[in-house]
């Protein structure tokens, strides 16, 4: 008899993906700028520290809210008694809110529509287990989010179909593509039960342009079962508002209200990018399907978000002086930074694909591979990582189908920081390797992490899909 279950001791999780492995090395290496000049800067990593001056400055000036007064009154007890699994009303109602002005107030949201959640991660598990059974099939365009591996499907036994987009039109879905996919997972045994896209686009940093969400909308039209989800995490990050284009603005424009259309598209949000809070674990669900509101609520009681954390972010988020600078000023801030990089990795003769929002650049690397490879790929990384001393996220880990690209990021670190990193960037482009006064440890950690099979064989993993790799008991 086994000692311990199935799942524990399956390997879906995805926890042996470049990505998370190159998170492993920063942390036995992190970079700083006092105790650690050489360490691995962390560029891997999808943070919002931009704007945390204008957090931490409201947070003084409105000291009741972070000792959990009202009126100048302690409610710590009221707050630490048990909650209901709704949330409280007033977070709900300033989160709504904050969601509608977030989309130039263009669409609004009814708080009775919200579920919250311990992060977008719980969000979107939790909508895998309303929306697909176990072997059920989800298409999901790439290159994706690596952490949809774990967060769609490690526990849900839900499935991951690409839908394959190409550098040659910009990494965009087409009629073509989505066709395909479908095509794909029925080829599998697969029900298709709904697509998964991010906008705007991690890895991409790109907003999710009209053609395609009129492509999409006519795919789900067209067949009755299928939901859409729009993770819309990243909405308060695109350069300029009018650039973004929310599903829930498709449906409203195109008159879908009451059609069955309205009630099979879903939107995740979080609070973790815009507002740069992702140890807060503030997500929610937002869906005009009551049953999948009233399912998905009861689950949410397996990771509530905590009634002072409530409290708090509703006062900030109902103070709309502060929200309405704060948009303002993280977008400004975060297209300083965006170009900041693009325009250092251009004078290194790096390029990247042309974006618009996000924490991150897709930067275009393929001129720098030893072989059109995803070998090739994996060792570039390797390099990079120990190195030139940068934890960036392949193209593999991605799962993109065209070896040579990178996720960078960049707002997650001071600007004198970034520079350093494209300094030594910059030295290993010219030079083609490092002096060895900057490889010190490099030895090390390569013999302990080579030495892994999961190094070697990660670009393989990246590409199965886990239906054909799961135990018969596990599908």
């Amino acid at each position: 008899m086994d000692l311990l279950s199935r799942k524990a001791t399956c390997n879906s999780h995805g926890q042996d993906s470049s990505y998370f492995l190159g998170w492993e090395e920063y942390e036995k290496n992190p970079y700083d700028v006092v105790r650690n000049r050489h360490g691995i800067i962390q560029m891997g990593l999808a943070e919002n520290q931009l704007c945390f001056d204008i957090l931490e400055s409201w947070l003084i000036q409105n000291p009741d809210a972070a000792s959990f007064k009202r009126d100048g009154q302690s409610i710590f007890r009221e707050l630490a008694l048990f909650q209901d699994y709704h949330g409280l009303s007033s977070f709900k109602n300033a989160l709504a809110d904050f969601m509608s002005e977030n989309r130039q107030n263009r669409v609004s949201f009814d708080s009775n529509n919200l579920v919250l959640t311990a992060g977008a991660t719980s969000a979107n598990e939790t909508l895998m287990f309303c929306l697909a059974n176990p072997g059920d099939a989800f298409l999901l365009p790439t290159p994706y989010y690596p952490g949809f591996d774990r967060d769609l499907k490690w526990r849900t036994g839900v499935e991951i179909v690409p839908i394959h987009c190409s550098s040659s039109n910009g990494f965009r879905i087409t009629k073509l593509a989505l066709e395909e996919a479908y095509e794909q997972a029925k080829k599998l045994n697969l029900d298709v039960k709904g697509i998964l896209i991010t906008n705007p686009s991690n890895p991409l940093g790109t907003t999710t342009t009209q053609t395609e969400l009129n492509i999409l909308f006519e795919f789900i039209s067209k067949n009755k079962n299928i939901h859409l989800v729009s993770d819309e995490i990243y909405s308060g990050t695109a350069f300029s508002s009018s650039e973004f284009i929310s599903v829930m603005e498709i449906l409203k424009n195109n008159n879908l209200q009451n059609t069955d259309v309205f009630n099979r598209v879903h939107i995740v949000y979080s609070l973790s990018k815009d507002l740069g809070l992702p140890g807060f674990r503030v997500g929610a669900i937002y869906s005009n399907d009551k049953d999948v509101i009233s399912a998905a609520t009861k689950m949410s009681s397996f990771g509530l978000v905590s009634s002072q954390t409530q409290y708090l972010l509703s006062s900030l988020l109902s103070d709309r002086k502060f929200t309405k600078n704060y948009l303002k000023e993280n977008q400004s801030r975060l297209k300083k930074r965006q170009r900041m990089l693009v325009t250092g990795l251009e004078a290194i003769g790096i390029g990247c694909l042309k974006s618009n929002a996000g924490l991150f650049c897709w930067v275009d690397m393929r001129h720098l591979l030893s072989s059109k490879t995803f070998e090739a790929e994996m060792d570039l990384w390797k390099k990079i990582v120990y190195q030139v001393k940068l934890n960036i996220s392949p193209g593999s880990s991605c799962h993109c189908e065209e070896p040579g690209w990178f996720r960078v990021c960049f707002a997650n670190m001071s600007e004198e920081t970034l520079k350093l990193a494209l300094k030594r960037l910059k030295k290993f482009v010219d030079n083609g390797i490092l002096p060895r006064s900057c490889q010190v440890g490099e030895s090390q950690s390569l013999k302990s992490s080579s030495k892994k099979t999961t190094m070697t064989t990660v670009s393989n993993w990246v590409f199965r899909l886990s239906f054909h790799y799961r135990d018969a008991e596990e599908r």
